[in-house]
C-alpha cells in the first residue's frame, strides 16, 4: 500500500482572509487522502500595532492554538502549499522571514523534488495577486521543487480567472473568500496532492 502523501500548509494571515483560504486548502487535501499539517508563520508586527486593529487582534486570538511553522515541517512534507497576503506586489514579510530560515535545508538538498503551490489575497483588485504568487514560485525554483498550479484545468477557473493560484480581493479584510476563491483553493490542493503522490511514487520506483 502506498504511503500517505504528506502536505504542509504554511501561511500568514493578519485579519483571517488567508487563514480561511488555508483552511479550504487543508480540507481539500485531507479529502484527497493526504495527511495534513496546518502551520502559521511567526508574527513580526509589534503588539501595539496588532491591538490597534480590532480584526487583527481578534484573529490572533482566534488562531492562538495553531502551531507555528518550523523548517522541519517542510522537511516532513511531500507537498508544501504556502499562502500570504500581498505587500506591494510581493509576499508579506512574515512569510518571507520564514522562507529565509530554510537555507540549511536548501543546502542539504532537502527541499528538492517536492511539490509546491501557493495562494494569496489582496486588499484591492489588481493589487498584486499574480506577482505575489510568481515571486513565491521563484523561491520554489531555487529549492528544486515542482510547481503545481490550478491553470485552467477546471471550468471553475474560467470564473476565478487566475491560472497561477487561488487569490481573493478582500477590500482590506472586509470581504471573506467567496465560493469561487475557495473552490480555487480546493482545486489547487487536489492537484498538488495528486502530483505529489505521483512524484513520490516515481522517485521511489527509481
Amino acid at each position: 500500500m502506498a504511503a500517505q502523501t504528506k502536505v504542509a500548509v504554511i501561511y500568514y494571515s493578519a485579519t483571517g482572509i488567508t487563514y480561511q483560504m488555508a483552511q479550504a486548502v487543508c480540507e481539500a487535501a485531507g479529502d484527497a487522502g493526504a495527511e495534513v499539517r496546518l502551520r502559521k508563520v511567526r508574527e513580526l508586527a509589534p503588539d501595539e500595532a496588532i491591538r490597534s486593529n480590532s480584526g487583527w487582534q481578534a484573529h490572533r486570538l482566534e488562531t492562538q492554538d495553531v502551531p507555528e511553522a518550523m523548517v522541519d515541517d517542510l522537511a516532513w512534507a511531500d507537498v508544501a502549499i504556502l499562502g500570504a497576503p500581498t505587500r506591494y506586489g510581493m509576499v508579506a514579510a512574515q512569510l518571507k522571514q520564514f522562507i529565509d530560515t530554510t537555507g540549511p535545508l536548501w543546502a542539504q538538498g532537502a527541499l528538492a523534488n517536492k511539490v509546491y503551490s501557493a495562494f494569496t489575497s489582496t486588499a484591492t483588485s489588481h493589487g498584486g495577486q499574480e506577482t505575489t504568487l510568481t515571486s513565491l514560485f521563484n523561491v520554489f525554483y531555487h529549492w528544486g521543487g515542482v510547481v503545481v498550479v490550478p491553470g485552467y484545468t477546471d471550468t471553475s477557473q474560467f470564473i476565478a480567472g487566475n491560472p497561477y493560484g487561488p487569490s481573493h480581493t478582500s477590500n482590506n479584510g472586509e470581504i471573506a473568500p467567496d465560493a469561487v476563491a475557495l473552490e480555487a483553493c480546493a482545486l489547487t490542493a487536489r492537484r498538488a496532492v495528486q502530483m505529489g503522490a505521483a512524484l513520490k511514487a516515481g522517485l521511489a520506483a527509481g
